[in-house]
């Protein structure tokens, strides 16, 4: 008997995997793990179930009522999960918080098995999960990590792809930051824990060329996306602009050539803000935009940086006119990770 995996992203950024065997439906297979979706009727006919699907296939049936949800929601992907079958592996916007539905966060240890510094930029910290169950998460999404003996947690994307035992994680070197100072006295061995997965950041499915713009650090979730991508085989027409501000901060390149090596229409292009800087491409993304790609008739546009970083580019497509046919953004602090998504 099949069964899908199928994710619930809630509105609070808690996101929970479930599995939905084969003729199941989505609402039975959610109280059966113990989450207690939005749910009146359970018969197709308040539309008190009313969900998004992202990405994934799935059967409606013809058990529910145009006023539960018309043909137009429908078409736009909305669906009723007392209704909904699932047909492949598939994702759910909830819209409503996790402790509504009676769950939350999840929280797992794992070990740290490798620190890599890159000069005074980032560091590259690498975990292992110890023969626990490997954390499913979204490309793109990001964890919690308490800082041992600081009564402090800080927010990480994951640079790995999902279903790995070892996690990868690009961290910002902070000059008497928290985690930074922790970092320089860690070792092998040392077990940290970790709450999630979270965040609205990550890679739908793929319908049109995508283009990757990264700020420093940002460029985590992106490696976690382009390993799945390689992983999948894709051909999909992929640009990534990954913008620093030092020469120091380019860190990771290599892993970005690797990537140009396995997927067939993967680029990028690396910009450095400094003006002293000898980098032949220097400035702001903004003033690199690939401009032939953004022309073609739809671009999934996926964006993580610091504040002022997206900022500009939004800017930047308000006073272009450039509107693609998706945006998905995710700012970040140094502290912590600060969803948004447009």
């Amino acid at each position: 008997m099949s069964a899908y995996r199928i994710a619930l992203n809630f509105e609070d950024g808690v996101t929970r995997f479930i599995t939905c065997n084969a003729g199941e439906k989505v609402l039975d297979a959610a109280f059966r793990n113990k989450i207690n979706l939005p749910m009146d009727c359970s018969d197709g006919v308040c539309g008190t179930c009313k969900c998004r699907a992202e990405s994934g296939r799935y059967d409606m049936g013809d058990g529910f009522i145009d006023d539960a949800l018309t043909e137009d929601e429908a078409a736009e992907g909305l669906i009723l999960t007392c209704q909904m079958v699932p047909e492949s592996d598939c994702i759910l916007s909830v819209p409503t918080s996790s402790g509504a539905c009676k769950t939350g966060q999840k929280s797992f240890e794992a070990i740290v098995v490798g620190i890599t510094e890159h000069a005074d930029a980032a560091v590259v910290l690498e975990l292992d999960t110890s023969g626990e169950s490997a954390p499913n998460f979204l490309p793109g999404q990001y964890v919690n990590i308490d800082v041992p003996g600081a009564g402090l947690c800080r927010s990480y994307s994951f640079s790995s792809a999902p279903g790995e035992s070892r996690l990868g994680f690009l961290i910002k070197k902070i000059p008497g930051g928290v985690m930074t100072s922790w970092l320089g006295r860690a070792k092998p061995g040392d077990r940290l824990t970790l709450s999630g997965p979270l965040g609205s950041f990550y890679l739908r499915e793929t319908r049109q060329p995508l283009l990757f713009l990264a700020g420093g650090t940002g460029l985590a979730p992106f490696l976690s996306m382009l390993e799945l991508l390689a992983r999948q085989g894709s051909s999909a027409q992929i640009h990534l602009l990954y913008g620093v501000t030092r020469d120091l901060d380019l860190v990771l390149v290599d892993a970005l050539e690797a990537y140009a090596a396995r997927l067939p229409n993967f680029t990028f292009a690396t910009v450095v803000a400094d003006a002293n800087s000898a980098h032949p491409r220097k400035g702001w993304v903004t003033q690199h935009m690939p401009e032939t790609l953004l022309q073609q008739a739809a671009v999934d546009v996926y964006l993580c940086g610091p504040p002022p970083m997206v900022d500009a580019v939004r800017g930047w497509f308000a006073e272009t006119g450039v509107t693609p046919a998706s945006f998905h953004y995710e700012k970040f602090t140094p502290n912590a990770v600060l969803k948004a998504i447009a």
